[in-house]
């Protein structure tokens, strides 16, 4: 055996397998992730579709009553009447999710980086191709992972379900999947998947613009400096400006995907994500765009800001390259 071979065997394995282990990192830094913030995730599942004025036409009289208002107390709420444990509802299938689109983006973005778009003649990557190559990395990992979401928001709302009297859909995760496939084939699987793309475009675009301007202008007009304090304060006004553009795909999202439907698996509320739009604002107002923000901007705020650790052990300067892509 040659000499480099030798070497190569002795260097430690996220040396001999860089993107491997990176996969490997981003799905056990997802996991922990999801599970801290996961009652955050169904409570604003619940508020996005509570209130459906579509559900007048499936011969339900009236439009279901608001049962909550309000995070807090629809998190209350689902512990008083279900128990503790079902704020966790559905955690598993979006522990998938997430493992699927972090290593689908991170694949695809740094191949964007690296060998579509490549570094500026200073060496640096200019803002422009990380908002591109964020939001493209955010279409392909949030495309790939679409079956895994649909499963968790149907789960998500399974104890509502039972609360009214309604037969559970699911078993759990495998059973979700073997009922989905064969009722809605494998299309079934991607329901409601172009509003869950804008989703991820959006997001990805308003979280790397806003966190490189504000840090940039904290750092450069104000007594901060590159720390956590900056990092808080910018991670605060990015996750606020991505869940302004994103959160109305993704109240249509979760409602198309948690929609009944025939035996063939169409959808018996809306025929596309247009329509869903179309009706929760005529029915319920614009504001029903907006169901379940504040949930949504705390998750996406606490997920930055725990990535904080991360980008601290490799910093960079003032140029503030941020490689990493806000975990949806």
């Amino acid at each position: 055996m040659s000499a480099p071979e030798d070497e190569e065997r002795l260097l430690p394995l996220a040396q001999r397998w860089p993107r491997a282990s990176k996969f490997l990192l981003s799905g056990c830094a997802a996991t922990v992730a999801e599970l801290a913030t996961f009652p955050l995730d169904l409570t604003k599942t619940r508020l996005q579709i509570q209130g459906e004025a579509a559900l007048a036409r499936l011969g339900h009289g009236a439009r279901e009553a608001a049962l909550y208002r309000g995070m807090v107390r629809t998190a209350l709420g689902i512990v008083q009447e279900e128990g503790f444990l079902k704020l966790w509802q559905g955690v598993t299938p979006a522990i998938y999710r997430h493992i699927v689109y972090s290593g689908g983006r991170m694949v695809t973005y740094e191949h964007l980086r690296e060998v579509v778009f490549g570094k500026g003649e200073d060496k640096h990557y200019p803002l422009w191709k990380s908002v591109i190559g964020g939001m493209m990395a955010g279409v392909v990992g949030q495309f790939l992972a679409n079956p895994t979401d649909l499963v968790k928001v149907q789960m998500q709302m399974e104890g509502k379900r039972k609360l009214e009297g309604k037969p559970l859909r699911f078993r759990g995760v495998h059973h979700a999947f073997a009922k989905i496939l064969p009722e809605g084939g494998v299309r079934g699987l991607w329901a409601g998947w172009v509003p869950n793309i804008q989703r991820a475009a959006l997001v990805n675009m308003g979280d790397l613009t806003t966190y490189d301007t504000v840090k940039h202008y904290l750092v450069l007009n104000t007594p901060l400096e590159d720390n956590i304090m900056t990092h808080g304060l910018s991670s605060l006004c990015s996750g606020l400006v991505a869940s302004i553009l994103g959160t109305p795909a993704d109240v249509i999202k979760s409602r198309i995907m948690n929609q009944p439907r025939d035996k063939q698996g169409r959808g018996l509320l809306y025929k596309s994500s247009t329509d869903c739009l179309v009706q929760a604002v005529q029915g319920e107002g614009f504001m029903s765009l907006y169901k379940g923000f504040l949930p949504s901007w705390l998750r996406m705020v606490n997920n930055l800001i725990g990535s904080h650790k991360a980008t601290q052990r490799n910093p960079a300067p003032c140029s503030l390259k941020k490689n990493q892509i806000l975990p949806t």
